[in-house]
């Protein structure tokens, strides 16, 4: 892959964004949903279906289900990129042309989004890397792949290698949302470098720590309920949550939400 030269658009200015626009922005999201529900059905399918079958390739094994349901999130602000299309034109009442949607990430390959792309698998590579290296110093290579839940629990090792694992997890996706919080949006929105793009995310979640905090907690929380009863649950949650970050992207670089 070799990097697209592109014409930078200015730098947008961060803004102060409230708790009360943290939840306008889900309520735009719902409604950007309900207004286009087959295109969030159907980007939700993808990963959803990606989700089963990466669980599938680690069924019966306690660490491929850590790693995979710590790991999954990771990837998900990627799915988005079909939901803030849309959200994007409803928001500029263009046509929802069905090839112009579902062929966006297609149409970014040329652009700046593709080296996100690569920065979250390599962050997935990572995670999954450290979940089994982890495994493998405390309790020994033997029990990497085959130990189940209850016996890391039984255990003072296990325990703290849970413990590690959950705290460095938690580390390592709150350092991907503070990177795509805004990054992804404003490559489909405007031509930016992704680097340019990731350190201005960056900043957007260091000057508004509470609320985007916040933002944080709720995809967390939100996508570990949706997978859980077989994925499911994410052909509500990834719409919703997609098209909502437009909309908070839109507030933390753009204009209030009302």
């Amino acid at each position: 892959m070799t990097a697209t030269t592109v014409e930078a658009s200015p730098k947008p200015e961060i803004a102060q964004v409230t708790f009360h626009e943290i939840w306008t922005s889900l309520k735009y999201g719902l409604w950007d949903f309900r207004r286009a529900p087959g295109y969030g059905i159907f980007f939700a399918a993808f990963y959803a279906i990606l989700g089963i079958g990466l669980t599938v390739v680690g069924a019966g094994t306690f660490l491929w289900t850590l790693a995979l349901a710590l790991g999954f999130p990771l990837v998900a602000p990627f799915a988005a990129v079909g939901f803030y299309e849309v959200s994007r034109r409803l928001e500029a009442d263009e046509p929802l042309d069905r090839t112009a949607i579902l062929g966006v990430i297609w149409s970014e390959r040329r652009r700046q989004l593709p080296w996100i792309g690569v920065v979250l698998a390599l962050i997935f590579l990572f995670w999954s890397f450290f979940a089994h290296m982890m495994v493998a110093l405390f309790l020994g290579v033997s029990s990497v792949g085959n130990t189940s839940l209850e016996a890391f629990m039984a255990t003072d090792d296990g325990r703290l290698m849970l413990a590690a694992q959950v705290a460095v997890g938690g580390v390592v996706a709150f350092l991907t949302y503070g990177l795509t919080a805004v990054s992804l949006p404003l490559l489909v929105d405007k031509e930016i470098d992704f680097v340019s793009a990731m350190l201005l995310s960056l900043k957007t979640v260091n000057a508004n720590k509470a609320t985007l905090g916040l933002s944080a907690l709720i995809i967390a929380v939100s996508l570990f309920i949706g997978m859980l009863p077989a994925f499911l649950g994410l052909f509500l949650v990834l719409p919703v949550l997609g098209h909502a970050t437009w909309h908070i992207y839109r507030r933390a670089l753009y204009h209030p939400l009302t």
